[in-house]
């Protein structure tokens, strides 16, 4: 998705440098806004990519209190031209979608590919991310490179879906606000997307329609993973749902649970991996503030939670900020 950076540059050269086959990964780079200088960046690929224009440049009527959101209603408008042409013209059964200002790690195609039959398998999955919205180098645990997750949040950020999803969504895409628009229950049904320990992309576009307003917070301190993991020689059979919250739940509430205090003044470190329980919003936005994680809440789901919990590392040890045991479900008032 490409429309006025012509660092997209920095984008496509490490999908071709790490793009296994081009007949099984063919790359279609989608431009709006009809800047010349990054079509000529991308034109310059030749027949490395098919580079497809979306057609319609004019402004969109907004409501308006909604004149400065210009920009996320055009990269809606983008988004829902650029899936129907590859999922409706040219006729694929998946895509990733990669946007212009990511870096892609080594292993971004072996991950996909190895995640790609488990999405068709489980119907409780409705998309597989690179990204993991905590990954932040000192959250993560860089020597389990090959630890994936299932999160209730929708990641985004080098994502793959099926066609049979876009069949599902097409008909009510949204006019602006896409991501979060995924983001409601309406639209998740329960469903869960996978994501890595270790991001397999990060971002390097500060200037965009959300004038930065996470990077220099966040996103500029994503660890990109560096070491490839052989995705597809692994068994990533523990992710299905049944199996998961079979091995994911029990080790989450058997972990033996520490108060904020305790795990910011380093104390109790014989206790390995530990819980920390929260009850109630404000509870979950104070522990995450003090810990260094993203504390936003979208329909009432944690950024990379599943069932209410996210799992990150904080001073070297594993910690899972977790909701009592008995949890219900999101309440989407949360946010």
């Amino acid at each position: 998705m490409a429309c006025d950076r012509s660092t997209v540059r920095r984008c496509l050269d490490k999908l071709l440098r790490y793009r296994p086959s081009a007949q099984r990964f063919p790359v279609i780079v989608s431009q709006d806004c009809g800047h010349a200088e990054t079509a000529r960046v991308i034109a310059s690929y030749g027949d490395a990519v098919a580079h497809i224009r979306q057609p319609d440049l004019s402004d969109i009527p907004v409501p308006a209190e909604h004149r400065k959101f210009q920009g996320y209603y055009k990269i809606a408008r983008h988004y829902r031209w650029a899936l129907g042409q590859v999922f409706r013209t040219f006729r694929y059964r998946a895509a990733i979608v990669v946007e212009d200002d990511l870096e892609v790690a080594p292993d971004f195609f072996e991950y996909f590919q190895a995640a790609f039959p488990l999405l068709l398998a489980d119907r409780s999955l409705w998309c597989v991310s690179a990204w993991n919205d905590n990954g932040k180098e000192q959250m993560v645990d860089v020597g389990q490179a090959e630890l994936l997750y299932r999160t209730d949040f929708f990641p985004g950020l080098g994502w793959l879906l099926l066609a049979e999803l876009w069949d599902e969504l097409e008909p009510k895409w949204p006019r602006a606000f896409w991501d979060d628009w995924m983001r409601q229950p309406e639209q998740r049904r329960d469903r869960s997307c996978v994501r890595p320990e270790v991001s397999r992309t990060m971002t390097f576009g500060r200037k965009g329609v959300s004038h930065g307003q996470f990077f220099d917070q966040y996103l500029k301190f994503i660890k990109l993973n560096d070491r490839f993991v052989p995705f597809t020689q692994l068994d990533l059979s523990y992710l299905k749902k049944e199996e998961y919250e079979r091995s994911f739940l029990p080790k989450v509430y058997a972990a033996p649970e520490v108060r904020v205090e305790e795990l910011q003044g380093n104390r109790r470190r014989e206790l390995g991996a530990v819980r920390l329980q929260y009850s109630g919003r404000d509870a979950f936005k104070a522990f995450a503030k003090a810990l260094g994680l993203m504390d936003d809440l979208k329909s009432g789901v944690p950024r990379a939670g599943y069932r209410g919990i996210v799992s990150f590392v904080y001073r070297g040890r594993r910690v899972y900020l977790a909701p009592p045991a008995d949890w219900r479900g999101y309440d989407p008032s949360w946010s």
